[in-house]
């Protein structure tokens, strides 16, 4: 599909998507169908994929990172997307959701033991919020964390936390106080502590990343390892969820343009009465409606991020963009394995795995739900 010329991006901007989308095509996409069976991809991709740049987009120099705005990581959850699968480029960049919060608020001290390795691609970070009896209500997390001397003594259980089983740090909210949001902390639990276990998860979709769930039996945290001051987590998670929120709405959105990309050459190729698939103009009108809404959907979700880039902090917009592109990705998913008929019910076709992901995307980082109802508060209705 032919695309518009977009007003937010620079020169530098689409060397970097040349560079990114070349890299996809030769590193991730020929490989995905047999990751995704496997249920995992190669650990040395994060090292590949440190090495162009992409692990430390973001990040100070002084750590490994590249320093660059919000429109480059846009383009690379949009480059990542064209691969198909999403349980790569979840697990691949789960440091973008653990890391923040040690960048933010760790103590100088901390980010310099933890984040080069994880820019490196030698560590892999998650995050670990959820928990199994609540996911985006923060303020209710039951996990514990008390202190004794030096050391924090964490018991609880997290789930659904993406690249839970391979990773080597896991930025952990805990309650260190009473009740409510002002109990909450952050800290960094390294993975081989003492009375640390997972569990894997088996899922919808997303079969490359791994999933698991934590259990802290008496796990002994240093306290060197605390993530700002006790009790001041909340804000930083809220924080944190607005960038993933928007990294969501962005990859969503890119799927959505796949299924657009993929629909419209099967329906080129595919010879029904005697004619293309595409020459009937219900198949042409459904392509053009998916197309339309992924324009629109794109347009909103760049608006937002050159405002977040001004220094603005629209809550309520990134929710109705989650929301939008991922109703997006659904409508172009279900319509492109229609056009596809029986071949797009097959494994192996990207239009089937990005079908079954697509209430994955709906779902993390705060349900529909959820979004409706944090933007509503937001825009005082």
């Amino acid at each position: 599909m032919n695309l518009l010329r977009s007003p937010y991006l620079s020169p530098e901007h689409l060397e970097w998507q040349d560079t990114l989308r070349r890299w996809v095509a030769r590193e991730i996409t020929p490989f995905v169908n047999d990751w995704d069976e496997a249920g995992e991809f190669p650990r040395d991709l994060y090292r590949r994929a440190a090495e162009i740049g992409l692990l430390g987009l973001g990040y100070p120099e002084e750590y490994g990172g590249i320093p660059a705005d919000r429109f480059m990581s846009m383009i690379a959850g949009r480059e990542l997307a064209r691969c198909g699968a999403g349980g790569v480029p979840a697990s691949l960049l789960s440091h973008t959701i653990g890391a923040p919060p040690i960048l933010k608020a760790g103590s100088d001290e901390l980010k310099a033991r933890v984040l080069p390795g994880i820019l490196a691609g030698e560590k892999i970070s998650a995050l670990a919020i959820t928990e199994p009896n609540g996911g985006s209500d923060v303020a209710s997390i039951r996990t514990k964390a008390r202190r004794e001397g030096d050391h924090y003594v964490v018991s609880g259980e997290k789930t659904f936390i993406t690249s839970g089983m391979r990773a080597d740090y896991y930025t952990v909210a805990v309650r260190t106080g009473g009740p409510g949001r002002d109990g909450i902390s952050l800290m960094v639990i390294e993975v081989g502590s003492p009375g640390f276990a997972r569990t894997p998860l088996k899922k919808m979709g997303w079969w490359a990343s791994d999933t698991a769930t934590l259990h802290f039996d008496e796990v002994r945290v240093p306290v060197a390892n605390l993530i700002g001051e006790e009790g001041s987590a909340f804000r930083t998670i809220m924080l944190n969820f607005n960038d993933e929120r928007i990294s969501l709405a962005t990859t969503a959105c890119a799927f959505a343009r796949v299924c657009v990309d993929e629909a419209a050459a099967y329906a080129r190729e595919r010879i029904t009465f005697g004619k293309p698939l595409s020459s009937h103009q219900v198949i042409r009108h459904k392509l053009v409606d998916m197309a339309q809404r992924v324009e629109v959907t794109e347009a909103f979700i760049e608006r937002l991020v050159w405002a977040l880039e001004a220094g603005d902090n629209p809550v309520a917009r990134i929710c109705m963009a989650k929301n939008q592109a991922t109703q997006t990705m659904a409508y172009c998913a279900s319509e492109a394995v229609q056009i596809f008929g029986g071949a797009g019910y097959m494994r192996g076709a990207a239009v089937e795995r990005i079908y079954r992901e697509v209430k994955v995307n709906a779902i993390g980082g705060g349900a529909e739900e959820i979004m409706k109802d944090l933007a509503s508060r937001q825009m005082g209705l």
